[in-house]
């Protein structure tokens, strides 16, 4: 065998051995954090609600809608959801490693192997983030366009780039910078080569419309469209967007991306040095512009806006392994020490997110919540949570209970007091409050960006209503009141 196969070797056989032991290492993780809002969500949209009109939340519909596909399909239980996000991943590192084909075998594999350890090393709380679900849509509407310029001529890939793109704009509208890079690529591909210039870019910018407007009919079908428009305009860009920011700006876990790019640097690096940069490689690269595009522009540091970043490091770090591994000895040395540094990290983070108490934690509140309340629920009864991702909506998930008003969360009602949208959600909520009394109200300790209990202090119309019911059940983290 030759160098650059036996090296090669060396650096695929432990990553697939590292993806197959966190895999199964998986295997129990529980539906928790984030994900389940969003099941609640769809749950309630199969039962016929409007979602923003009915229930009051910032995603945007693409979300809702894969939701009610994975609740139909594979239920609303833990091993289900692990099924979900198991075929996610599968799909995703399989967009990754076809990106990446085109330079070998060894690409594919490392590209399709890498994302899969990164997505793995996470925790159970990273499964279904909003950010992972749009990997996908961001890799097949790359690789169409890597194809498209690679044989102008096959505009086809043109289509299925346009609708990918857009289907993952529905998700997060943060993949339109993507596009718009893209759109900006075929423009230059397309008059350089002299390939039909209007004509390339217009099926392009066509199928990019289809699925945001196919969306936008069926919030208009579902009477939901204007409370969409006042959610995004209204709230979720004058004030959710500056809203849970740090106070020093960090790069999460900045020592797993340290080896992961110096190796991309010294992938990209080579394509330059020795002139094999082609239009694959560009698209790749914007890939990457807009990977950090999507982290620093959320402004909120959060490990998941990470994602996007991870889905093309990780064609980036194997798309030049091969020939660098065939270099001069130091630098197959220089990248063997990256992707090995950078895999052994991911894989000590996969063990301490595996064991993560705050998990368990969290799930045996869910739990205690619903042994709470079950069996004291009449058809009928109304349940409010005054919570945001402590275990609230997810118990209500458990119990098929609904609520009085329709907010998910309630950290809204305590920023930004002077604003009039803030002013305005508070009312409402007192009104839907007093118009359908809830046999219980759930307060959970912990609020969101901050505060505990002493929070309700701050809104005297919920202090007073409050002051109706009596302490029913305390429990870790959370008090029961009975009307």
């Amino acid at each position: 065998m030759k160098r650059p196969s036996i090296l090669g070797a060396l650096v695929v056989v432990p990553l697939a051995v590292l993806a197959g032991r966190l895999a199964w290492g998986s295997r129990a993780w529980p539906l928790i954090h984030d994900a389940p809002l969003m099941h609640y969500v769809a749950w309630r949209i199969g039962d016929g609600a409007a979602p923003y009109r009915d229930l009051f939340d910032m995603n945007f519909p693409g979300v809702y809608l894969l939701h009610v596909v994975a609740l139909n399909l594979f239920g609303a239980g833990d091993a289900g959801w692990r099924a979900f996000d198991l075929a996610w991943l599968a799909a995703t590192s399989l967009a990754a490693a076809a990106l990446a084909a085109p330079w070998g075998g060894l690409a594919a594999a490392g590209a399709g192997l890498f994302f899969t350890v990164y997505h793995l090393a996470g925790g159970a709380w990273q499964t279904g983030q909003r950010d992972f679900l749009l990997c996908p849509f961001l890799l097949v509407g790359a690789l169409a366009v890597a194809r498209w310029a690679e044989r102008p001529s096959g505009r086809a890939s043109l289509v299925w780039a346009g609708l990918a793109l857009g289907a993952g704009i529905t998700v997060k509208p943060h993949a339109g910078l993507f596009a718009a890079s893209l759109v900006g690529l075929v423009a230059v591909v397309a008059w350089r080569d002299g390939h039909a210039f209007a004509l390339s870019l217009g099926i392009f910018a066509t199928a990019l419309v289809v699925a945001p407007v196919v969306v936008v009919a069926w919030l208009a079908a579902k009477g939901a469209l204007a409370a969409w428009r006042e959610i995004v305009f209204d709230y979720l860009l004058p004030l959710y967007a500056r809203l849970g920011r740090p106070d020093r700006w960090t790069l999460h876990r900045w020592h797993v991306w340290m080896p992961v790019a110096a190796g991309v640097l010294l992938s990209v690096g080579s394509a330059l040095t020795h002139r094999r940069f082609t239009a694959r490689h560009a698209v790749v690269t914007l890939g990457l512009v807009y990977g950090v595009a999507h982290y620093l522009g959320q402004g909120k540091g959060w490990e998941y806006h990470l994602y996007p970043l991870a889905a093309f490091s990780a064609v980036a770090l194997f798309a030049e392994a091969s020939r660098l591994l065939a270099s001069r000895a130091v630098v197959a040395a220089a990248f063997l020490v990256c992707v090995t540094l950078s895999s052994v990290l991911l894989g000590l983070k996969g063990v301490e997110a595996a064991e993560a108490p705050w998990i368990a934690a969290k799930a045996r509140r869910v739990s205690a919540v619903v042994a709470d309340l079950d069996g004291r629920l009449a058809p009928g009864d109304l349940v409010q949570v005054l919570d945001t991702t402590e275990a609230g909506i997810h118990a209500l998930l458990r119990l098929r209970a609904r609520q009085p008003t329709r907010f998910l969360y309630d950290f809204h009602f305590y920023h930004d007091p002077e604003s009039p949208m803030i002013a305005r959600l508070r009312a409402e909520f007192l009104a839907a409050l007093d118009a359908h009394p809830p046999k219980f109200v759930v307060l959970f300790e912990r609020g969101w960006p901050a505060g505990g209990y002493e929070r309700v202090e701050r809104f005297e119309g919920l202090r007073l209503r409050l002051a109706a019911y009596r302490v029913d059940r305390r429990g870790d983290g959370y008090i029961v009141y009975a009307r």
